[in-house]
């Protein structure tokens, strides 16, 4: 019986294992080194906050991996033998493979602090760090302030952690404004002022320069490169984007860049190895989306996908329209198709942009100028169908078109106040336009693309 073997349980891996054992009787192990089940990675802040249990982060019962004939193997992979197709583990043991799914995730980066390895110092990426969380900052006693160092997704996520604990958090940030390598202006700076109303302090153009100990090997305060200014803390938090974790594959033959390097159906150089998630690497970028991507539901259709190969229907790996969704503390956030940041804009581009005058929404559209075709929207404070605006892209729609049938997109629950009516009288005022917003029609939100 063929043997595949996976290194990893996260979404990817554990992904994969599901859609290969739906289709085949094929003899499946997963590996992994950080937990025994699989869980889910982005509710992880939610334990901390008191909203769940651990337990409550796997989606499966314990009974799920025997019922479906999964074997799970707890284990760190520190060498692979392609040749003789055998993994090596630290503890010396060893595994033989038919075919190997690398699908290791993500580590924070780390760009050589002094002090960086030091107790109290962590991410917010794996289980270790919510038990190391609740180790060094279980409340505002122990923990008197905690610093975070990078402006990402993460970053805030850590920050929301640590105040519903109340405990002070400082939050330093490189750029100039938050986030706004990805963001553009107007919603950048509706993030910052949000931070601050919730009481962090945040360091806009503020690096990390070294993390100072005390005499037992633990955080004691931190120095801000610009200024040589020291902030006395406890924790401090590294969320200054990842890298993939592949470490162990030196020397394996497997190619590698910053990722592990495949070609659309998910392969790497050598025959019978693949890589999926945030530790797989796009030899050629696929449209304007990055050659690598931490990012939940690509690693997901990534397992699916490669499940599809692995059961002898090959299958290339075909994301679509880039799309994400995220919450920056209260105010949910989404994107469809692309909308990039003032600094990466290209010349086609245009903004139209909406903000309440005294609520945390707002939109921006980016259309192509000379032809008015719909590219992507952000959205801040209002909920989108995700279905309708993967239609429009799909169908190259114009921004009138879009606006024009607002309303089927709006996802809001019922009882919230709309705002379709303010945002295309401001584009029509803007443009000289005479734009009619059309009634929302259930008809239209489910007929097909």
């Amino acid at each position: 019986m063929e043997h595949i073997v996976i290194i990893g349980n996260g979404i990817s891996g554990v992904t994969a294992a599901r859609h290969i054992r739906k289709n085949s009787d094929k003899k499946i192990t997963i590996i992994s080194a950080e937990t025994k089940y699989f869980f889910s990675r982005t509710a992880l802040m939610y334990v901390y906050m008191g909203h769940m249990k651990f337990e409550h982060t796997q989606p499966y019962e314990n009974w799920f991996w025997d019922k479906n004939n999964i074997n799970l193997k707890s284990g760190f992979v520190s060498k692979i033998n392609t040749d003789d197709k055998i993994l090596e583990f630290k503890d010396t043991s060893t595994l033989s493979y038919d075919k190997l799914i690398i699908a290791t995730g993500s580590k924070p980066n780390k760009f050589g602090w002094p002090g960086q390895d030091l107790d109290g110092v962590l991410g917010m990426y794996h289980k270790q760090d919510l038990e190391n969380l609740e180790k060094f900052a279980p409340n505002n006693k122990v923990c008197k302030r905690a610093v975070i160092v990078g402006g990402g997704l993460i970053g805030i996520e850590l920050a929301e952690m640590l105040r519903s604990r109340k405990i002070p958090v400082t939050f330093l940030v490189r750029e100039a404004s938050f986030w706004n390598g990805v963001l553009p202006a107007q919603e950048s700076e509706l993030i910052n002022k949000h931070i601050a109303a919730h009481h962090i302090d945040l360091r806009l153009s503020t690096n990390l320069k070294e993390i100072k100990s005390d005499e037992n090997g633990k955080v004691k305060s931190i120095i801000i490169e610009e200024t040589g200014e020291e902030i006395p803390c406890n924790v401090v938090g590294l969320t200054a984007g990842v890298t993939p974790n592949i470490d162990f594959l030196k020397d394996s033959g497997i190619e590698t860049k910053r990722g592990v390097l495949v070609n659309r159906f998910l392969e790497t150089n050598i025959t019978d190895v693949y890589a999926i998630g945030d530790c797989a690497e796009q030899h050629e970028a696929i449209g304007q989306r990055r050659n690598i991507e931490a990012v939940w539901y690509t690693g997901r259709m990534m397992g699916e996908t490669l499940a599809q190969t692995i059961c002898n229907k090959k299958t290339a790996y075909k994301p679509g329209h880039w799309f994400n969704s995220a919450k920056f503390l209260d105010i949910e956030y989404q994107t469809y198709g692309w909308v990039f940041s003032e600094r990466n804009k290209q010349e086609n581009e245009a903004y139209f942009q909406w903000q309440h005058p005294k609520e945390n929404i707002c939109i921006t559209i980016s259309y192509d100028k000379n032809s008015n075709k719909f590219l992507g929207i952000n959205t801040f404070g209002i909920r989108m169908r995700h279905e309708i605006f993967d239609k429009w892209l799909s169908e190259n729609q114009s921004i009138e078109h879009v606006l024009e049938y607002l309303k089927d997109a709006n996802f809001d629950p019922e009882f919230y106040k709309l705002y379709e009516a303010e945002i295309v009288a401001k584009f029509n005022q803007e443009n000289n336009t005479n734009i009619q917003v059309k009634k929302k029609s259930w008809k239209r939100i489910f007929s097909k693309a």
